[in-house]
């Protein structure tokens, strides 16, 4: 960073904000220019710039604009430490209120509050922002609009830090026990014709509970086998149950083996619909004849309709 202290416009071409931002920083929260000649008008030094980026970036990953500054103003004094740059300012906090750290993108506030509420360990509040969406909105705009971009967000800090694993773990309490409260609150009649399943060695179960809440709030019956699944063992679930159709989950490319979704078009009882649900599938390996959803919306309307086509068949 220069030293030379720089104009609004120059600022603002450097942060890639509107100068009415700067404006608007400088009347509501105190991040203005700090340098004054008389008879010119106010400049930024290199530690004002500092700041405004600390600013910048901070609401960009979700912190409301007056805890940002609030953050950004605390930060140790930037000044240069001789090598032309500015010191690096350590502003995220680690305790009880560093919410904002975790980034959700363009969530809206409902996902902002959350991640706070996950930052300071605050199970009560997690469980209670939960229920209360599920209850306004129903499971998919939940996982859509608000677990999934702050559990995104977890897993991208943590990727960056190898930090909030205690967050993580909680937040996956709190997402597993809304899920399997709201599954409870609508089980469906009738046999249960979709079978759910993580690929072998695969652990990452909330997105197929997420589907599991999903399929009972649409009036769809399913068994969940869970986490870890060999191949072995879902055939054989498969042959014993003759389920319509069978969604394989895989988070990782790891556990992305296209064999275990041969294995269940080639056997005895094989399901209508095959469906490779999760990012560690890649379309261009997927055998013929499996379907790989969007989202989860489609695996439900997927899913769906292959129950009643089953159904249809089976009354004709």
């Amino acid at each position: 960073m220069v030293d030379e202290a720089l104009s609004a416009g120059a600022v603002a071409r450097r942060l890639g904000v509107a100068v009415t931002t700067l404006r608007t920083w400088h009347q509501r929260y105190g991040l203005g220019p700090s340098e004054h000649i008389p008879g010119h008008h106010r400049r930024y030094t290199s530690s004002d710039l500092a700041r405004l980026e600390i600013m910048r970036r901070l609401t960009a990953e979700g912190v409301s604009p007056a805890e940002a500054a609030r953050w950004a103003r605390q930060a140790p004094d930037p000044t240069p430490n001789g090598t032309g740059t500015v010191a690096p300012a350590r502003i995220l906090p680690t305790g009880r209120d560093g919410g904002g750290s975790i980034p959700v993108g363009r969530a809206g506030p409902a996902a902002r509050g959350l991640a706070r509420a996950a930052m300071r360990l605050d199970a009560a509040a997690i469980s209670e922002t939960i229920a209360h969406a599920l209850a306004a909105s129903g499971v998919v705009a939940t996982w859509e609009g608000l677990l999934r971009p702050v559990l995104a967000g977890i897993g991208e800090r943590h990727a960056a830090t190898a930090g909030l694993i205690e967050v993580e773990h909680l937040m996956s309490r709190c997402v597993s026990e809304a899920l399997a409260a709201a599954s409870r609150a609508n089980v469906p009649t009738g046999p249960a014709r979709i079978l759910l399943s993580c690929a072998d060695e695969e652990q990452h179960t909330l997105p197929l509970e997420a589907l599991a809440a999903a399929l009972a709030e649409a009036g769809v019956s399913y068994r969940m086998l869970g986490a870890r699944v060999p191949v072995a063992a879902l055939v054989e679930a498969v042959n014993r149950t003759g389920p319509a159709a069978v969604v394989l989950w895989s988070h990782t490319r790891a556990t992305a083996d296209p064999t275990q979704l041969s294995a269940l078009l080639a056997a005895p009882r094989r399901p209508l619909l095959v469906l490779a649900a999760g990012p560690g599938w890649r379309a261009d390996t997927l055998p013929a004849g499996v379907v790989r959803p969007v989202d989860l919306a489609e695996a439900v309307s997927l899913s769906a309709a292959v129950r009643d086509s089953l159904d249809q068949s089976r009354r004709d």
